[in-house]
């Protein structure tokens, strides 16, 4: 029995730590580029849940964001239901039509990002501060593109390979 349950582990957790393949998604529309959505000022509402699907924090986050040329910033200003505030700075690169790379203070190496269609996979490693300690941890982003102005963000956290986390946003252009 012990067997069984530990090939069916192994099963579910190669399921979960597999990425999507963006690629299925290229007849989509409206076509989703960062460079485009990412333009002026955009609100987030988010929630993050834990493991068991409990909500552990909620959020909003105002991003005022531009482009020149393939190279952009996004500035992230977080608030928190507790009261805490986080702000984080993206620096975005275009590589191609389907390819980005980014960087940001608390992000170890480099983010990258492959869209087709209607979404975006975003995945990066980073340096999570949770109760005042930190953890590298990995996050894998679906970013899909409802209409030119609404965005679902879902992201996965994972730690030493478990999804430890889940992150859900809603993202509206505001002009």
């Amino acid at each position: 029995m012990n067997t069984i349950r530990l090939l069916i582990m192994s099963s579910l957790l190669w399921l979960t730590s597999c990425s999507t393949d963006v690629s299925e998604y290229q007849d989509t529309t409206p076509v989703f580029t960062l460079e485009t959505f990412f333009d002026g000022k955009i609100r987030g509402y988010g929630l993050v849940t834990g493991f068991n699907d409990e909500i552990t924090r909620r959020f909003v986050v105002d991003i005022d964001a531009s482009w020149q040329g393939d190279s952009g910033v996004l500035d992230e200003y977080f608030v928190y239901n507790d009261g805490e505030k986080q702000f984080r700075q993206w620096r975005l690169k275009k590589l191609d039509a389907n390819n980005y790379q980014g960087e940001a203070d608390d992000i170890l190496g480099t983010a990258t990002g492959q869209q087709h269609g209607a979404v975006l996979i975003w995945q990066y490693d980073m340096i999570l501060t949770v109760d005042g300690e930190d953890y590298e941890v990995s996050f894998d982003d679906t970013m899909v593109l409802i209409d030119e102005n609404h965005m679902i963000n879902t992201a996965k956290i994972f730690k030493f390979g478990l999804n430890v986390a889940n992150v859900t946003l809603f993202f509206e252009k505001l002009e």
